[in-house]
């Protein structure tokens, strides 16, 4: 199994976190959710593996520019992938899934350098 990066290809995080990889000399497959968008089965092992509450961005602009209503609605599980399947900008970047198959959300160099 390779290395899947997910995110935006201008999204700063996502540039960092792909500098990274390649000065690490590590190969790496690029996801781009802006043209191939979210897949469904991917979505469902992130929140599993680490908590919609993580991976849906609160932060970022995109969900700050969401309508008040559809924000106050993402109340689980259920209801934060249906935004995030949607809307996909809101979800943290990057997503990665490892070659032994964990997964890791947000760029953190430190984590990284222990995989």
């Amino acid at each position: 199994m390779t290395i899947t990066l997910y995110g935006i290809p201008n999204c700063d995080a996502v540039k960092r976190a792909r500098a990274w990889l390649a000065e690490h000399g590590r190969e790496v497959s690029f996801h781009d959710f802006k043209k191939a968008g979210v897949p469904a089965d991917h979505l469902d092992a992130w929140v599993a593996s680490a908590g919609w509450e993580r991976v849906l961005n609160r932060q970022g602009t995109t969900w700050r520019q969401l309508d008040d209503a559809l924000k106050t609605g993402v109340v689980d599980a259920a209801s934060a992938k249906r935004v995030m399947r949607e809307q996909p900008s809101v979800i943290k970047r990057p997503v990665v899934e490892w070659a032994d198959g964990a997964i890791t959300v947000g760029f953190d160099a430190a984590d990284w350098a222990r995989r």
